[in-house]
This record gives structure tokens, sequence and C-alpha cells, in this order.
């Protein structure tokens, strides 16, 4: 059964679930804009059973030059997902958390092999 939230409160219990990311680790998140969509349309190229609870799009900082200006870099909340797999508001915060640190993990360079690692994957 998908635990039920309206937008406006996945988007509620999305802002709770920031506020609990490290300050340290926050503060070096610049120039990231985070976003939540339903759900993941997977790419012409990859499984049509891809699942994702989150995306990161950017460049990581391990990769980046001396370029100036860049776009914002894009982390991406899938709801539905998330939804399905808790059974209250407090697990979609944990998840969410998880989810948005995983992703922020990305924008540092670190790759999914070492989140699993780690236990973040």
């Amino acid at each position: 059964m998908v635990f039920q939230m309206s937008d406006e409160e996945f988007d509620s219990a999305t802002t709770e679930a920031l506020d609990l990311i490290p300050p340290d680790l926050a503060d070096q998140l610049d120039n990231v804009a985070i976003f939540v969509e339903d759900t993941y349309a997977p790419e012409p190229w990859e499984d049509p059973s891809t699942v994702l609870l989150g995306l990161y799009e950017g460049i990581p900082l391990t990769e980046r030059g001396g370029e100036g200006w860049s776009m914002p870099d894009r982390i991406t909340l899938y709801k539905e997902p998330i939804l399905q797999m808790c059974h209250s508001r407090d697990e979609v915060i944990t998840q969410v958390t998880i989810t948005v640190i995983h992703e922020v993990a990305h924008f540092f360079g670190i790759d999914d092999q070492t989140l699993h690692r780690l236990g973040w994957g």
C-alpha cells in the first residue's frame, strides 16, 4: 500500500528533511537546486523498469575546471517511489533525507559503489 501525501505535504516533509542535513554539508551546496517530480522516466537506453528515488544532474566538484559561471546542479526527488516504500510521514522524512544525502554525495564526486559500501546506497 502506498502512503498518501499531497504535494504540499510532501514538499513540507522535504523541507524538514533538508533541515536535517548537517550544516557543514549544507553550507557546501552552492548553486544546487532541488526539485520534486512524481516519477523518473527512464532514458531510451535504460531498462524501462528503472525506478529512482532521486537523481543528481550536474558536474561533480571533483570534475570541475576553472570555469566561472555555470548552470545550477540539480537534485530531483521522485515522490511516488519514495511514498511506495514508506508507511508514515516520519519514514518519508527519513527516506528523503537519505536520498538527498546520497545525491549530494554525487555532487561531491562520490560514486554509487562507494555510497553502497558506506551504507548510503
